[in-house]
């Protein structure tokens, strides 16, 4: 729990600035590619208007800088072949360029563009002898504008590796209450639970003594089988909150990868579990079919596993619908393996899959504790036994399909 609050806490952190900062970049990107269009545009328009020899360097007197860019223009014929000279400007264009813009600006409907083979900017009207076009090189504006998006792109990865660490640093700050909470709840569990098992254990020995002892009367009798049957529920209840605090110890104190998980049968597991479950399934109006992949293991604790798929069928059976099937079925997904265990019954809604594997939920009050005998513990602790070995447990229900827990390894 602990690591994916540290883990959000740094997602949301990183998502957060890092959209300021491309959003601050980008806009800035964005401002020189406008200013860059402007700037060329104006060029063009006053070289067009036959204002070229203004367009000189060290002229000041543009408010967009057109100091820094100088323009030709070329007088063509209606079929596009450009009359001797270039304008008033001593710049040199070769006859190939010259001549593939001018006919990419002549196939445009538009009074202005880009050629597409060379970084030149050109804008054409239209004159009694045929056509006016102003051209400028680009390419200096282009190589400024991909130098600036190389450098934001250098800015932004720099800056969200820096605010990665910083961030990793201070979840453990932030987390560090949280952790110690944690901690102080789950060693009040654990030895509120042995302290209980104590003074339980003494209870179901006399209750015992009591039930075997003779000339007690008929509703004693019934008062000591009440104490006997509450205490057992009780002891279920401190067993279950145990293997959930050994769990939770177990998944702070260590990864999957640091824990000596071995190599388990998952089909001779899970084959055998479902053995077990024939006979209570039969008392319980269903029956149990299984659709297993033979010779399918896993890296898992074997024990854990075990009473993981012993929950989901003791729940699959309990509340399957009478006279239909249990399916179980295991198979393989490249280096993941896909437990799925399937009945038909009472359909659950999506707000109580949300909170089916939370600790002492209970979907509705037709399952109370009479019924299930149980204390809403099952699927918690199946989903702290999974996720100690690095799988994912899942469910989902519909009228259709029924109701599928789902165990990956």
């Amino acid at each position: 729990m602990l690591r994916r609050l540290r883990r959000k806490f740094i997602a949301i952190t990183m998502l957060l600035v890092g959209l300021v900062l491309a959003g601050v970049l980008g806009s800035t990107l964005l401002s020189s590619a406008m200013m860059e269009r402007t700037m060329t545009l104006e060029i063009l328009q006053r070289a067009i208007e036959g204002q070229i020899e203004d367009v000189r360097l060290g002229d000041t007197s543009s408010a967009q800088g057109t100091d820094l860019l100088l323009a030709v223009v070329v007088e063509v014929t209606p079929d596009g072949t450009p009359y001797a000279g270039y304008g008033n400007s001593a710049i040199e264009v070769s006859d190939d360029m010259l001549q593939g813009v001018i006919l990419d600006a002549l196939s445009s409907s538009e009074s202005a563009g880009k050629c597409s083979d060379y970084h030149i900017a050109w804008m054409k009207t239209q004159t009694p002898w045929g056509w006016r076009i102003a051209l400028v090189d680009t390419y200096s504006r282009a190589s400024s504008l991909r130098v600036q998006a190389l450098t934001s792109l250098g800015i932004f990865v720099v800056s969200m590796g820096a605010l990665f660490v910083i961030s990793y640093l201070l979840s453990g700050w932030v987390v560090r209450p949280v952790a110690k909470a944690w901690e102080r709840q789950q060693r009040f569990v654990s030895d509120a639970s042995h302290e209980l098992k104590t003074p339980l254990a003494v209870i179901l020995a006399n209750t015992q003594i009591l039930e075997g002892a003779d000339g007690i009367p008929e509703d004693a009798r019934r008062w000591i089988l009440s104490t006997s049957d509450e205490a057992n529920h009780m002891k279920g209840l401190v067993e279950d909150l145990l293997t959930l605090a050994r769990a939770d110890e177990q998944a702070a104190t260590s990864t999957p990868a640091s824990r000596d998980l071995k190599s388990v049968d998952v089909s001779e597991l899970v084959s055998r579990c479902a053995l077990e479950f024939d006979a209570v399934a039969f008392e319980r109006g269903c029956t149990v079919e299984c659709e297993l992949e033979k010779g399918v293991h896993a890296r898992a604790d074997e024990e854990a596993l075990r009473r993981a798929v012993r929950t989901l069928l003791d729940n699959a059976t309990k509340y399957a619908q009478e006279g239909t099937p249990v399916t179980v079925r295991l198979e393989t997904e490249g280096r993941r393996v896909r437990l799925s265990v399937n009945n038909h019954g009472e359909t659950i809604s999506r707000e109580d899959l949300d909170h089916i594997f939370d600790r002492f939920y209970r979907t509705d009050d037709a399952r109370e504790r009479q019924r299930s005998g149980g204390f809403g513990l099952g699927l918690a602790i199946a989903k702290s036994l999974v996720e100690s070995m690095g799988g994912k447990i899942a469910a989902t229900s519909s009228p259709t399909s029924g109701t599928t827990f789902t165990i990956i390894l």
